[in-house]
């Protein structure tokens, strides 16, 4: 999903969060029993609990906690569990009605109105698979084949072809949830836009973000070399988050006050070798004169990939840019691309998976918020204000036990 509106730093709530730091290695499988009785009726319904909205808005005005049950699974259907499901900027989008696209709004869940179920990503576990089903059975992990599932919820039974298997050896279930976003669309950005090769360079906004920090970590790994622009903090914080970024494998951090000043070309010119070095790809998430600011900095015949617009200002392109430098602008929506590629999906998850497994590629920071069948609709609302208001220290997590 591509956040547009909402930024990505810190927050502060009043529900009981965990702040996990980043894993250099994934050396923990979440084992959860499957035979839990307390969601479990005697004629085998399960009894589920979902974040559910009638009408688009203000999460705070619109959003209730609904309790429903799940027969059991027949012909092609499965009964999952919910492990983890991250809060998203985009999905928060979805509930207000300023995204593209939006889960659907029905009555399948008992509700008293039409209501959707917000939320895109997650792992689940599989608790029970109707005889049909043919690629997934009890105790498996699986993840969305697509976006606008619904996994704000304890709960949920789905067709078996809306799920993916993954392996979930040496993966924590908030790994698996957090996957089919942002470290494809870091990986697809580098891969699919234009040739580069060891030495070259990128650029690139956001770089503290998901994408930012999956992006600087793929490259490092592949032998490029990347300019990271971060929104400028004061003090020790700033100095700390350039160091992090360097230790994840950027060459350079600037903040975005730098980037915006006349002498920035030189500087980018100095560290590119004389422009020896080629700086042919910039990725932007923010737009507006930030993003055109990556764009000045691009060699003759570079690409502009845009995938977020978090300063909600356009672009407005130099007819220079266009006619000397020959430069391209695209966009790129990873729920679009996963549509059209599924497998390709799932061979870039499956290897993104393997790189995790291999502490080769490091967590985003996450602030893990604890969701048991007792938490109180207050507390999950709390959660999603903290993404609303952003400044968190890292991705919100809903992290479900004893449900």
């Amino acid at each position: 999903m591509i956040p547009m509106r909402l930024s990505s730093c810190s927050f502060i709530s009043n529900s009981p969060i965990i702040l996990r730091p980043p894993r250099t290695t994934a050396t923990r499988t979440l084992n959860l029993p499957l035979d839990r009785r307390r969601h479990i009726s005697a004629y085998g319904y399960t009894q589920a609990k979902a974040l559910v909205y009638p009408k688009h808005g203000s999460p705070a005005d619109v959003l209730n906690l609904h309790t429903h049950s799940l027969s059991p699974p027949h012909s092609n259907l499965v009964t999952l569990r919910t492990l983890a499901a991250p809060l998203n900027p985009a999905d928060i989008n979805q509930i207000q009605g300023t995204y593209p696209t939006a889960p659907p709004f029905s009555q399948e869940l008992g509700t008293a109105q039409p209501s959707a179920v917000p939320g895109n990503e997650a792992c689940f576990q599989v608790l029970a698979a109707g005889s049909a089903c043919k690629t997934v059975s009890k105790g498996d992990w699986v993840i969305p084949t697509r976006t606008g599932l619904g996994t704000w919820r304890t709960h949920l039974q789905v067709t078996e072809d809306r799920l993916m298997k993954i392996n979930k050896y040496g993966l924590d279930a908030e790994q698996a949830a957090t996957i089919s976003v942002n470290p494809v669309t870091a990986y697809r950005m580098l891969k699919d836009f234009t040739p580069l090769k060891e030495g070259d360079w990128f650029i690139q906004n956001g770089a503290n973000s998901g994408v930012g920090r999956a992006a600087v970590q793929f490259g490092k790994m592949w032998g490029l070399k990347s300019i990271c622009v971060v929104r400028k903090r004061e003090g020790a914080e700033g100095e700390a988050l350039h160091k992090e970024l360097q230790e994840l494998g950027a060459t350079v951090v600037v903040n975005d006050e730098e980037i915006m000043d006349k002498g920035f070309g030189e500087r980018v010119k100095e560290w590119t070798n004389g422009a020896r070095e080629p700086l042919n790809l910039a990725l932007n998430c923010v737009g507006g004169d930030a993003g055109m600011a990556l764009a000045k900095t691009l060699g003759a015949g570079g690409t502009m990939v845009t995938y977020g617009a978090m300063s909600k200002s356009p672009l407005r392109v130099g007819a220079g840019m266009l006619i000397f430098k020959d430069l391209r602008f695209t966009g790129f929506w990873v729920s679009k691309w996963a549509d059209r590629f599924p497998e390709e999906k799932k061979k870039t998850i499956d290897e993104v998976l393997g790189l995790i497994r291999d502490g080769k590629l490091r967590d985003v920071p996450m602030v893990e918020v604890p969701w048991s069948y007792e938490t109180k609709k207050e507390e999950l609302l709390d959660a999603v204000q903290g993404t609303l208001d952003g400044f968190r220290k890292g991705k919100g997590v809903f992290k479900f036990s004893d449900t």
